[in-house]
């Protein structure tokens, strides 16, 4: 069960982490500067699966990084979402250190392992792939070519030393978006869904939902939450990461039931819940995750009260310009409120109709939670 322990003497501070820029405000994460708005996520068009041709002699100067790779999950590189934030991050850090990466999108599981042997046959040595479920390919993709580096989001259960885990603890920021949920929601009645039943999924669902039992306990309120129970870790799922019946069919449950805030955790089934929203005719406010999804989403933009930011960027561009300088170690990044890896998008659209006390007090949440008075933990928070 997620947990989270309060003290009485929280300060309101503001952190600026509202911001759209991310990377040159992150408290000291880079030893180079390098700048990746939010806002570059509305120029990524029309990756084409495959490999491009490998660089001839790119070289970071005194680093022993020559070829930076990346391998998605099926949701490919366009997914407004985790995997577009790695490439960003990917090519944002190979800018900086004036090489051409790799990149190969996969359209299904099956073409995981495949998909790593290719960029190994290239001669990449730092390969990230991205996602959970590239786990087990990364896992033997690693033991078979031990003088590669590996890198992969998302999951921290492969021990190896030429394997590091790029993680994040989405419950922080999911925390925040569960109080705004609570302080917005005029039924009484807030809702999640997920597309897997996955850690990386859930732990967004834990954070949620116990802000908005925080909110409930310092305000005296009683907002519910459906779609996801804590204690159980059972909910409602997808079965997966795509937009269509099953995404808009969860919607619809959550919107039954009078939810008038809706949280779906998984890429792009939120566009389903747009669309369940949109048949019902009813004004509910959408949830992002993993990206500002007001600026990657511009066609349903006013819909988002806010996202719940994953810096897959951030980890990213940290551990390849790390690589380049011959740093490469197997210690796991891991994204917090702290160092800019996670973090609430701005409420745009809605700046105007959240309570006006809003950003004061997750300022001060952020405080609590940043110097441990505020404990936000989940059974999938990264170990």
């Amino acid at each position: 069960m997620a947990k989270f322990a309060v003290s009485s003497n929280v300060v309101s501070t503001s952190y600026g982490l509202y911001g759209d820029s991310y990377l040159e405000d992150t408290l000291g994460i880079f030893s180079r500067k390098v700048a990746i708005s939010s806002a570059a996520a509305l120029g990524v068009v029309a990756l084409l699966a495959g490999c491009a041709s490998a660089p001839a002699d790119d070289a970071a100067d005194g680093g022993s990084l020559a070829v930076p790779c990346m391998v998605s999950d099926s949701g490919g590189f366009d997914d407004k979402s985790f995997n577009q934030s790695g490439y960003e991050g990917l090519t944002a850090a190979s800018d900086e250190l004036g090489v051409t990466p790799i990149t190969v999108e996969s359209a299904a599981e099956t073409d995981f392992a495949p998909n790593i042997q290719s960029l190994v046959d290239q001669g990449c040595t730092l390969i990230t792939t991205v996602g959970f479920l590239l786990a087990d390919a990364t896992k033997e993709a690693a033991a078979a070519n031990p003088d590669v580096n590996f890198a992969i989001v998302d999951d921290s259960s492969i021990v190896a030393d030429n394997v590091k885990p790029i993680v994040f603890d989405t419950a922080q920021a999911a925390f925040l978006a569960g109080y705004t949920a609570a302080s917005y929601s005029t039924t009484g009645v807030v809702g999640t869904f997920g597309g897997m039943q996955i850690p990386p999924v859930t732990i967004f669902m834990d954070g949620f939902a116990d802000g908005v039992a925080y909110y409930n306990q310092e305000n005296g309120a009683n907002v519910k939450v459906v779609g996801w129970d804590v204690a159980s870790q059972t909910g409602s799922f997808t079965g997966g990461f795509a937009a269509g019946v099953e995404a808009k069919t969860a919607a619809q449950g959550l919107i039954d039931q009078n939810a008038d805030v809706i949280f779906p955790v998984g890429g792009p089934i939120f566009l389903s819940a747009a669309e369940a929203i949109k048949d019902s005719g009813k004004d509910i406010p959408l949830i992002g995750v993993d990206s500002d999804a007001y600026l990657t989403a511009p066609e349903i933009k006013s819909m988002f009260l806010t996202s719940v930011l994953k810096q897959v960027g951030v980890g990213v561009a940290d551990v390849t310009l790390a690589a380049a300088d011959g740093k490469f170690d197997n210690t796991p990044f891991v994204g917090t409120l702290a160092n800019g890896g996670v973090g609430l998008a701005p409420f745009h659209d809605y700046a105007s109709k959240v309570n006006p006390d809003l950003q004061s007090q997750l300022d001060a949440i952020t405080k609590g939670i940043n110097d441990g008075s505020i404990k936000v933990v989940s059974p999938s928070s990264p170990k």
